[in-house]
């Protein structure tokens, strides 16, 4: 009866081993697989990301947990800022959580985007971005989006960009400059985590996003040196 229950033992423990090793596999086949396919498009130089018309900027909390300022929202809001000024983007889709109303992603991007001396005509909040998989979505579904760079930092781009691929989206990189912070690595680990479940999200479930809503195409304003050109010509006559 002992070496019936041993046997039995083993057996069940090299079945657990064998699934742990298979799902160790495919974790890491996954975050592999996104990480090829998009490294080749994120670039890590501001003034060499775009030209593109439209760019969306990824919302995430303006505060840490232990209430100082969230150094990758600044990130993000001053690469945009630097963007636009540069000429590299035309219309910033400024896209997140508006879960209640303290908290409201997109009008803290908008108000720093403002005090950075960004227009609003060349602004749109998303108020419905309540995760990367739901912001591209509403990209292309709402909003009318289908060439795009992605303003994040650089650990979130391969998601960001997997994701835009599977949606259709032709999609760039432009990586947001980071100052070294404390805790980053639990960042990078969760987003391990999360490029694993978007492959599982996008080919096994069929994810789709929380909430779309009617068509509202951009209306992407001219950038100020081009009205000061835009100079009504002289009739022409015969």
């Amino acid at each position: 009866m002992q070496a019936l229950l041993w046997k039995t033992f083993k057996l069940l423990l090299m079945s657990l081993g064998a699934l742990l090793l298979l799902a160790l596999l495919l974790f890491v086949g996954a975050n592999l697989w996104v990480l090829g396919q998009t490294h080749a498009r994120i670039e890590h130089e501001l003034p060499l990301c775009g030209p593109e018309r439209v760019g969306i900027v990824f919302g995430t909390s303006h505060w840490t947990r232990s209430g100082v300022r969230n150094p990758h929202f600044d990130a993000r809001i001053n690469a945009a800022s630097r963007l636009i000024r540069l000429g590299r983007v035309e219309h910033l889709l400024l896209s997140g959580d508006n879960r209640t109303r303290q908290y409201n992603e997109p009008i803290t991007m908008w108000r720093d985007l403002r005090s950075q001396y960004v227009r609003d005509e060349d602004m749109t909040l998303d108020y419905a971005g309540f995760s990367t998989f739901d912001t591209l979505a509403r990209a292309r579904d709402v909003f009318g989006v289908d060439q795009v760079l992605l303003v994040t930092q650089s650990w979130h781009l391969p998601r960001a960009l997997f994701i835009a691929d599977a949606l259709g989206l032709e999609a760039r990189g432009c990586s947001a400059p980071s100052r070294p912070v404390s805790g980053l690595w639990r960042l990078q680990a969760r987003e391990w985590m999360a490029r694993a479940a978007t492959v599982g999200d996008l080919y096994l479930w069929g994810r789709e996003p929380y909430f779309l809503g009617p068509l509202e195409p951009l209306q992407i304003a001219p950038p100020t040196w081009r009205q000061l050109l835009d100079i009504e010509p002289e009739p022409e006559y015969y």
